[in-house]
Parts: structure tokens; C-alpha cells; sequence
């Protein structure tokens, strides 16, 4: 399933004439391979043994021509550091409270949301976004 979808960025890109480099493929690859919400950071420390001539800002200039291109979404929750998503399918997170840690869940009655908010309001929505904060298992298990 990954490759599936690793293999639609990839093609995404080729069609905006966006140049493939390895840094660059491997940076989507991580991504699609680990779906855990990392930094730009947390990519590099990755990467870094691959690429040694790799900076973090070189990482932060490709997940921002991602996300220009739309296969990469950029998760500001809190003071934290921005987390990057794949673009797979319409999913919400749910963020421990505690660790940071972010889980994607599915829920598609959700997407009626966006249909009741233009009937009551006549606003024209174009996207909407939704955060559940709480303990993760390892955080509540430490605590109690």
C-alpha cells in the first residue's frame, strides 16, 4: 500500500516537472514508509548516514516543494514543531496530550461536516481539520 502511494507522489511530481533526486525520493520514502508524523528533523537524523552532505534546510526545501505540489500536508499542532503527512486519503489525528505523538484515524461520516457547513452558513468550504487531544497508551501507562 505504501509503495502504491509513494508510487502516485512520485508520478505527481514527474507530472509538475519537479526533478526527481535521490534526496528527494528518499525523503518521500521515509514518509510513506514510517506514516508516524515526523519533523524535518526527525527526517534528517534519518537520512543523514545516506546522505552526508544532507542539511536540514535541504530537508525543509524539499517537504516545501511537496507540499506546494500537494502530496505532502505540513501538521502545525501547538508550539511544537511542524510534522509532515503524506497525502493519502481524508483522516483526522488524534494528538497525545503528553508525548506529541500523532495517530491518524479514519472516520468518514466526518466528511458530511463540510456539506452541513455550506447548507447552514452558504460558505463555499474548501477544506476542514479536526485535532483530538489525548493520553496515548504508553503515556497513560506511565502515569498510572
Amino acid at each position: 500500500m505504501a509503495n502504491e502511494h509513494l508510487q502516485e507522489a512520485v508520478n505527481t511530481l514527474k507530472n509538475t516537472k519537479v526533478r526527481m533526486t535521490p534526496q528527494r525520493h528518499a525523503i518521500l520514502e521515509y514518509l510513506y514508509e514510517t506514516m508516524n508524523h515526523p519533523t524535518a528533523d526527525d527526517i534528517y537524523k534519518a537520512l543523514e548516514s545516506k546522505f552526508p552532505n544532507m542539511s536540514v534546510a535541504t530537508v525543509y526545501n524539499n517537504l516545501r516543494v511537496f507540499k506546494n505540489v500537494g502530496i505532502v500536508k505540513e501538521l502545525t499542532y501547538g508550539d511544537s514543531s511542524s510534522r509532515f503527512d503524506c497525502v493519502t486519503t481524508d483522516h483526522y489525528h488524534i494528538i497525545c496530550s503528553d508525548c506529541g505523538k500523532i495517530v491518524d484515524f479514519h472516520y468518514p461520516g466526518l466528511d458530511e461536516v463540510e456539506t452541513l457547513a455550506e447548507q447552514v452558513t452558504g460558505f463555499q468550504v474548501h477544506d476542514h481539520r479536526m485535532e483530538i487531544y489525548g493520553s496515548c497508551r504508553d503515556c497513560n501507562a506511565v502515569a498510572h
